[in-house]
């Protein structure tokens, strides 16, 4: 009686029929999109949930004997996953369809999230917010949420450490063939031409890089840093605005506010301020002028305020 069972079924048996991605996208073609109700929501995020409530777990359960299964159904099927994630919406739905089919299997959770970043089947922005999402509020204080949190923080600071190093290299190389090239110049009117130089230089004219190539990883590094930035600005707004909450509803109800909750979630503010000090650092004057206002409840902005007091 679910929507989309037919459909499952016939997938099921298509996949194991050794299907190609566009045998996937054919199936799933025929199933309603039940947003097509609200166009406002359809030109913001046009996705249709069904179809990847019955991609996701069809395909999961399929390989749910071992991560290597999982793995290989994911690599398998990358084109379906891109065609369906177009938004950061979709993804989203992709990470709730994955939690709901393993959420009794914590380690499957992780390696799996992990596999979609690499792959790049959804963004970091993506699981930050599902993390912090309605959905996921009773595994808030669950370990292997926070384990997928800091992966995602890492996977991006690892993802712009090595935009940065390429750009340097590049630069240096081309900084070196131009010195190279004036040098050759002047042993050529001096009349003194050096052989082995000339050598050297010609075994590294193969690999340098073109002014242009250089100016495009330029731009893919700004692009990163907006990315990075963007991360951590969904990560310490979420923070925000559940402890926001907390505060208020306790001082509203009468109760104290100094809860188990509440102190394991101010810890996590913290351990993701000091575990990722260096990043956080660059973006300090943007959090401060954005999120961590003066008109912000003190018991919040003390953990801002003591994580630049270290790093002053």
């Amino acid at each position: 009686s679910l929507p989309g069972t037919a459909t499952a079924h016939k997938l099921v048996v298509a996949i194991r029929q050794k299907c190609n991605a566009e045998d996937v996208l054919n199936e799933l073609n025929d199933l309603p999109n039940s947003r097509d109700a609200s166009d406002t929501d359809m030109a913001e995020a046009p996705f249709n949930p069904l179809k990847i409530d019955v991609f996701v777990q069809t395909l999961l359960n399929l390989g749910s004997k071992s991560f290597s299964h999982s793995f290989a159904a994911i690599s398998k099927f990358h084109a379906v996953f891109k065609a369906l994630a177009e938004t950061e919406e979709a993804q989203i739905c992709i990470l709730h369809n994955m939690f709901e089919l393993w959420v009794d299997h914590q380690q499957m959770m992780v390696v799996i999230v992990d596999k979609l970043l690499k792959v790049q089947i959804v963004e970091c922005s993506a699981v930050a917010t599902w993390v912090f999402s309605k959905e996921m509020v009773g595994e808030f204080t669950k370990m292997y949420l926070w384990e997928i949190l800091h992966l995602t923080i890492k996977k991006m600071n690892q993802h712009v450490t090595k935009l940065s190093r390429e750009m340097n290299e590049a630069k240096d190389k081309l900084a070196r063939t131009v010195e190279s090239s004036s040098s050759e110049s002047e042993e050529e009117e001096g009349g003194e031409p050096n052989p082995q130089k000339r050598r050297k230089n010609t075994e590294t004219a193969g690999e340098k890089p073109t002014e242009e190539q250089v100016e495009r990883m330029e731009e893919k590094l700004e692009a990163a840093y907006v990315d990075q930035k963007r991360l951590f600005l969904i990560i310490f707004q979420r923070f925000i605005m559940i402890l926001s909450e907390h505060l208020v509803k306790c001082d509203t109800d009468g109760r104290d506010y100094d809860t188990d909750w509440y102190r394991w979630t101010i810890g996590r503010l913290q351990q993701v301020f000091m575990m990722h000090h260096e990043q956080v650092q660059k973006y300090s004057s943007t959090l401060e002028s954005l999120l961590f206002t003066s008109d912000l409840d003190p018991h919040i902005l003390d953990v801002f305020h003591q994580f630049t007091a270290l790093r002053a």
